[in-house]
């Protein structure tokens, strides 16, 4: 089974590692931003949050957007928005990631910032999203959110029922995650929620103080 999809339904993005492609091989945030470079500067900025099902990816998102002034996008939404019997094939797995970078992409061309909630297990997918970033982006960030296992059991049970994934999914996709092997922040979700947002804040929070909160709530796809 693979990020892509297939084989068996998993009830999320189906878990199968495709190691052909390396993050590394993928252009950097500074590429990125060499790419725009002489051209008319792009304002959008791109924030990928991956990582494995029931580690609490939105919550970061959602706290990430708030920081960047930024919209979330949920594989999870755009799937049941795209079919109404998932079957998590391959090839509606890549129909989903397709979507949700074409979403990414309009958001940036209006210059807007664009936080994406996916498992992106696989390499293949962050290199899109880097491309994408490298292409329309002003910044791109690469967000691994990771979770001691036994707090994600007790969390999954408690989840907000947008995503289908259960603690047998999580363990599947542990087993077969490709390794983020390019250069990325990592926020361990293990403790308590202010020691998540901590850890979030010291890596976005750009020039805000106490006074100067972050700017808007995030809006997701799911609103």
């Amino acid at each position: 089974m693979s990020d892509r999809g297939g084989r068996a339904p998993d009830q999320t993005e189906s878990p199968t590692s495709n190691r052909d492609t390396a993050d590394s091989l993928g252009p950097t945030a500074s590429d990125a931003a060499a790419a725009i470079a002489g051209d008319e500067a792009s304002s959008g900025r791109l924030v990928v949050v991956c990582g494995l099902p029931g580690v609490g990816k939105t919550t970061v998102a959602e706290r990430i957007a708030g920081h960047v002034d930024g919209r979330i996008r949920r594989t999870d939404v755009i799937r049941k928005e795209l079919f109404d019997d998932p079957e998590y094939t391959d090839a509606e797995t890549e129909a989903v990631y397709a979507e949700l970078l074409s979403r990414a992409r309009d958001d940036i061309d209006a210059g807007d910032a664009v936080v994406l909630d996916a498992t992106f297990a696989d390499d293949p997918f962050r290199a899109e999203a880097r491309e994408t970033a490298a292409e329309t982006a002003a910044s791109f960030d690469l967000v691994e959110v990771a979770c001691d296992e036994d707090v994600v059991e007790r969390r999954i049970e408690r989840r907000d029922g947008i995503s289908d994934a259960d603690f047998e999914i999580h363990l599947q996709f542990k087993e077969l995650f490709d390794e983020v092997a390019s250069d990325h922040v990592v926020v361990d979700n293990s403790g308590t929620q202010a020691e998540t947002f901590a850890q979030v804040d010291a890596a976005f929070a750009e020039g805000e103080t106490a006074d100067r909160p972050p700017r808007s709530v995030a809006v997701t796809d799911a609103e």
